[in-house]
């Protein structure tokens, strides 16, 4: 199991990724969400903001995206701890015990990109990313 950084940069996520980069090093990796097979639901002026990048480094895993259509700005909610696993029966566990007395805002199921995903915020607001593949 891995824990990760996931930061929501509502619309500023590309450039404070290279940001990143420039100060980090590492490999930078940036899908939009016109790229998705999602981006007929996705409003055409969002289709080249940030669906997910990550940046990866000796010893480092930063993860962000534009947030969602619609999603408010909030500074308060613009980080969410995602948990990287290669058991789905583990992710099913991690996923149900967290999400407990929460608010599951996408149920954890397989993803276009192959993997087993979903998305809660826990009784204390904080914001879960489950990631298996």
């Amino acid at each position: 199991m891995q824990i990760s950084a996931y930061l929501f940069l509502y619309g500023r996520a590309e450039e404070a990724m290279k940001f990143y980069q420039a100060g980090l090093g590492g490999e930078l990796e940036i899908s939009r969400n016109g790229e998705s097979p999602m981006a007929a639901d996705v409003p055409k002026e969002w289709h080249d903001k940030v669906m997910h990048s990550t940046l990866k480094g000796d010893g480092f895993d930063i993860m962000a995206s534009d947030g969602r259509p619609g999603s408010p700005q909030e500074k308060e909610s613009n980080i969410a701890l995602a948990i990287g696993l290669s058991d789905e029966a583990k992710a099913h566990d991690v996923f149900n015990k967290l999400s407990a007395g929460g608010n599951v805002t996408m149920p954890l199921e397989k993803q276009f990109w192959g993997a087993l995903f979903g998305q809660f915020t826990d009784k204390f607001g904080i914001d879960w990313m489950i990631n298996c593949g």
